[in-house]
């Protein structure tokens, strides 16, 4: 029963999390399932991989009501990372549960980090600047190959992408994000099927459910909230995850 509800609330954590920022579903999945759920790194990639997908889409139609999706940018953008995402993921079996562990921590830091530096939001009355192809392709290929690696769908990555080289307004970033990581995990997902017959779906089910119901709450939370509020208050979180990360594996 502990169990089930450590999946239920973490789940409820990461569908928040995607639904309200479009990203961040990767980064508090894995570590749940890893600390709170006794997962090992390897099966808590390909649970989260599973989850995220799942919640990403949820998310996805609920911004796409709204007008929030950016569908043929988005597209292009996440159509650059599927080859790198797919051997990324190939690979990410084959590495040390301590180097998946570290770099997953590497990259909440790095991501908190980017968070807290990005201007939070472009206003919806500003004008949308041009994409710019070739800034896309390359975030877009290199959030695919982290998809593969760690699990991570890449939203909080992608976010401040889509607003810094394809010019979106932040509530298209966070709809647009969504589709992005959506494609992603599902590339990744298909390399590690091997793998999804050993989870266990007494938690990967309810955590699950948790994170789409979550999705739909997220979006109504980030219709009242800034987002500047949201991001500052999320790159808190991803910093604690990152050091806790970090101090795990040096005890």
């Amino acid at each position: 029963m502990t169990a089930l509800l450590m999946a239920l609330a973490a789940g409820a954590a990461v569908g928040l999390a995607l639904g309200g920022l479009g990203g961040g579903g990767s980064v508090l999945a894995v570590p749940a399932l890893i600390y709170l759920l006794d997962f090992s790194p390897v099966a808590a990639t390909t649970a989260s991989l599973l989850i995220v997908t799942a919640t990403s889409l949820t998310g996805l139609l609920t911004h796409a009501r709204a007008g929030n999706v950016r569908w043929k940018a988005g597209a292009a953008f996440a159509a650059a990372g599927l080859v790198p995402a797919a051997l990324a993921g190939a690979a990410a079996a084959r590495l040390p549960h301590n180097v998946l562990t570290v770099a997953f921590a590497v990259i909440a830091a790095i991501a908190a980090a980017g968070m807290l530096r990005t201007k939070a939001s472009t206003e919806d009355g500003e004008q949308e600047t041009p994409a710019r192809p070739v800034r896309a392709v390359s975030a877009g290929a290199g959030l695919g190959g982290l998809t593969g690696l760690l699990g991570v769908g890449g939203g909080f990555l992608a976010v401040p992408a889509l607003v810094g080289a394809l010019g979106f307004r932040m509530r298209a970033a966070i709809g647009t994000s969504l589709l992005v990581i959506g494609v992603n995990s599902l590339a990744a997902l298909s390399t590690r099927f091997a793998t999804v017959d050993g989870l266990d779906w007494t938690v990967v089910a309810p955590f699950t459910g948790a994170a789409v119901l979550g999705a739909w709450d997220g979006k109504r939370l980030a219709a009242r909230l800034s987002g500047a509020a949201l991001q500052r208050s999320f790159a808190v979180v991803l910093l604690a995850v990152a050091a806790f990360m970090f101090a795990d594996t040096l005890i």
